[in-house]
């Protein structure tokens, strides 16, 4: 179950823009089950940060990667596979079931060490 402020969230945003579920989730059932939630297309399996079929989702809609984001709460997935495209990318903080932010989440806080390291500054 998705929590009701991601709903509105998406929602609301569905009035502006279009959006789209990639995911690299592997469970079909998964990731179908949260579209369906928000009414939207997907994508599972979606092997970030390989580009090939986000280009090809890219090549179906009305834009062009530069008019495009993507948000994620991974960079070396999420925000790699954005740049590679040229796309703008959002990193977000990672959430649980209830939509309320992971505060401690160690994956995330070592990515970002990493990226730091690697860009040399990356915040």
């Amino acid at each position: 179950m998705i929590s009701r402020d991601i709903k509105n969230w998406i929602d609301n945003s569905k009035k502006y823009f279009y959006i789209y579920l990639f995911s690299n989730n592997p469970s079909k059932k998964r990731i179908k089950l949260i579209a369906d939630e928000l009414d939207l297309e997907f994508t599972y399996s979606g092997s970030k940060p390989s580009k090939k079929k986000l280009k090809k989702i890219i090549d179906k809609i009305p834009y062009s990667s530069n008019e495009v984001a993507i948000i994620g709460d991974r960079i070396f997935t999420d925000i790699l596979v954005g740049n590679r495209l040229g796309m703008y990318t959002i990193l977000v903080d990672s959430v649980d079931t209830y939509g309320e932010r992971i505060k401690n989440n160690n994956f995330q806080s070592i990515e970002r060490y990493l990226a730091r390291i690697i860009t040399g500054g990356f915040s």
